[in-house]
């Protein structure tokens, strides 16, 4: 399948974009080739489509279930109890909202952690985006329950291919917290012989370092490299609570880590995820929005708005990730922290691409593009979506949307109701 993207504002320039299978083959001010779809690009401009560092896609059937509420009481007395009922079709129903909601905001990838992996593979597969999945692993220091948890893992990664090459297999350790270090060297050795990424909440919390330092005698960045578990394989998320000893260990590990702006504030996590100093030590750092029950959205840009206003705000400087750096943790640096084919468009390239609609009062009078995505538009200003090389969005319409929403809606009040018997 070839598509012919014409006319469409490129860094600044009207370009045509040639696509083939799924690759970008050809950028030029205009291209003289047939194509089997010929979009029209007037008044559109391209970018690369949007990589989310962290989420829990179907928390999307949790939206507003349980809102302002502290976070240990949030975990244990609304979300615990009701996942404890989810079934393999919630996750495939409450996934597939997830990703008709992340296409329709510009996103093409995404980096989960949930239950019942193989419902949120197979609604991947269907939508027809990419997602590195890893299923939740809590053993508790239980060792029955971490020779359960390996016998899971093991056997989703024998089973991984059968989804097609859109969908990672990944490890997904909860957090030194609720893993055991047997549990986290075995994830850490796993991992570096199938070339596996290993996705784990760090730092996210002042009781999860203080809890470290009695048990360990060591914070959390450290305890995790004495066992070796450390390393470019590693995708640490929210890490709020780092100091400058906490961030020249991740650095020297290479470890890439994920800012989730909106859930930290919404849960009030305590402090401000140290933009300034990770990105100083040039630790490569992507963004995320966390699940739906403490976002409530999946919208990218909406995220980068709240990164960079809170960073200025936090540190008293107004120049702190600027629109240009904060664009690029949701495009260029966020497909390198997941070593990705994408993230920027030029041939050989994955044909991953956002049209933006800059015929939109946001988006006008549209002195600069990166400025206007980060401090004025919502997800609502993308028009069309390509992944793959496949058209998934064009005219915002995306196929069969209305019916995912509603059998989302369905499984949603039937967990709850489920949850409350």
């Amino acid at each position: 399948m070839s598509i012919l993207l014409h006319g469409v504002l490129l860094s600044g320039e009207q370009k045509d974009i040639f696509i083939e299978g799924n690759r970008i083959q050809a950028i030029s001010d205009r291209l003289e080739r047939a194509a089997d779809t010929m979009i029209a690009g007037q008044g559109k401009a391209a970018v690369p489509s949007f990589v989310n560092g962290h989420t829990h896609a179907a928390m999307t059937l949790l939206r507003g279930y349980a809102d302002d509420m502290p976070l240990k009481e949030w975990l244990e007395t609304k979300i615990w109890p009701v996942e404890a009922h989810m079934t393999e079709e919630d996750i495939y129903w409450g996934t597939k909202l997830a990703c008709l909601e992340m296409i329709k905001s510009g996103t093409t990838f995404f980096n989960d952690m949930y239950w019942h992996w193989n419902g949120t593979a197979r609604a991947v597969q269907e939508m027809g985006i990419r997602a590195a999945i890893s299923a939740v692993f809590i053993d508790l220091g239980d060792a029955k329950k971490t020779r359960e948890q390996i016998a899971l893992n093991e056997a989703l990664y024998a089973a991984r291919e059968k989804f097609g090459t859109r969908v990672t297999f990944a490890l997904g350790p909860h957090a030194i917290y609720t893993v055991s270090e047997e549990a986290l060297r075995w994830c850490a050795a796993f991992a570096r012989d199938k070339g596996l990424l290993i996705h784990v909440h760090l730092a996210e919390t002042e009781e999860e370092v203080s809890r470290c330092l009695e048990t360990h005698g060591v914070r959390p960045a450290r305890y995790l490299e004495q066992i070796g578990f450390l390393g470019p394989q590693v995708i640490a998320c929210h890490c709020c609570w780092l100091n400058e000893e906490d961030i020249a260990i991740l650095k020297a590990n290479d470890v890439r880590v994920v800012h989730n702006p909106t859930s930290n504030m919404k849960l009030a996590v305590g402090r401000v995820f140290p933009y300034r100093e990770l990105h100083a030590r040039g630790v490569i750092t992507a963004l995320g929005t966390d699940g739906c029950a403490s976002n409530n959205n999946l919208d990218m840009l909406e995220t980068a708005k709240l990164a960079s206003l809170l960073q200025k705000f936090h540190t008293g400087d107004p120049v702190v990730m600027p629109a240009e750096e904060a664009l690029e943790m949701l495009t260029a640096q966020g497909a390198r922290a997941f070593g990705l084919e994408s993230g920027c468009l030029e041939p050989g390239r994955w044909a991953d691409i956002a049209l933006v609609d800059l015929n939109t009062p946001t988006l006008t009078p549209n002195f600069h593009l990166a400025s206007d995505l980060i401090y004025a538009a919502t997800g609502s200003a993308i028009d069309t979506v390509i992944c793959d090389g496949k058209i998934l969005m064009q005219g915002r319409r995306v196929k069969g949307e209305e019916e995912i929403m509603a059998k989302a809606r369905e499984a949603a009040f039937a967990l709850v109701r489920r949850a409350a018997a």
